[in-house]
């Protein structure tokens, strides 16, 4: 027997290929060029960009919106009651940006009225299988989750962060700009921008020299927060006296400025 051919189904103006085996409710709004896999069952609620690619056997519900050119694979779980006991069916959402790739057997939870109802992925981010983000999550542009990487309620993760695989960030965690997050941590205050946080519980083992070359920071960036960093984990100040060595002794440099700011504004504390 032939294997069913994949359908075109028009909508007002757009249109989308949806395989024969997908339940699609007819309220989604599905942009010019989607493609629905064999399994895979799409919401009322859901708005689909233009190009999305949802492969075989997802759920994609409630108030969900994925922005153009992402790539959802097999067996991805995306907009579902989050895991709170708190949540009483209110009304929320998830958002994802565009041109991002969610790997198979990831599962992203939708926001609670007690963290303002929404979850949120930016554009051009990858998470590799099996990765979570919970409920009322924040997440940057251009962010890694690798492998089993896991993100508990409320967890803000800036721009550029890269979160390694099997790692766990507790709830109301900040992860920085550029932060690089090593596998297996278990990271429970605040894990500074452009910093080499490792462990469990996690550590800062000071500036991702690495990554900050790789994405094409400058050398007098990079020693201004090497200066930074040493003042902060490899002198004998505290954090308020290292603070202030900081500013006295490093001008103009936005990332420092950065990560000064990212400090003073920590409610949980930052790893060190």
């Amino acid at each position: 027997m032939s294997a069913p051919s994949i359908q075109t189904r028009g909508r007002e103006e757009s249109s989308a290929q949806i395989h024969p085996a997908a339940v699609v409710s007819p309220h989604a709004q599905l942009g010019d060029g989607c493609y629905i896999g064999p399994y895979t069952v799409i919401g009322d609620e859901v708005m689909l960009g233009e190009g999305v690619r949802i492969d075989s056997h997802c759920v994609i519900e409630g108030h969900t919106r994925i922005g153009d050119q992402t790539h959802v694979f097999p067996f991805v779980s995306i907009g579902l009651p989050p895991q709170d006991l708190k949540f009483s069916g209110e009304s929320s959402g998830t958002e994802i940006g565009r041109g991002s790739r969610i790997r198979e057997f990831v599962t992203i939870h939708r926001g609670t009225a007690g963290g303002g109802g929404r979850t949120k992925i930016g554009d051009d981010c990858f998470l590799m299988a099996q990765a979570h983000v919970a409920h009322d999550c924040m997440l940057g542009n251009n962010v890694i989750m690798a492998n089993g990487a896991t993100l508990a309620g409320h967890v803000t993760v800036d721009d550029g962060a890269n979160i390694g695989a099997y790692s766990g960030v507790h709830q109301f965690c900040r992860i920085g700009r550029e932060a690089y997050i090593g596998g297996y941590s278990v990271v429970v205050k605040d894990a500074l921008p452009f910093a080499l946080t490792v462990g469990n519980h996690a550590s800062c083992y000071g500036l991702n020299k690495v990554g900050m070359r790789r994405r094409g920071y400058s050398s007098e960036s990079i020693a201004a927060l090497h200066h930074a960093f040493h003042l902060l984990l490899s002198s004998k100040l505290n954090t308020t006296q290292a603070l202030g060595r900081i500013r006295a002794e490093i001008k103009d440099s936005k990332e420092v400025d950065a990560l000064v700011l990212f400090i003073e504004t920590s409610r949980r504390g930052v790893v060190k």
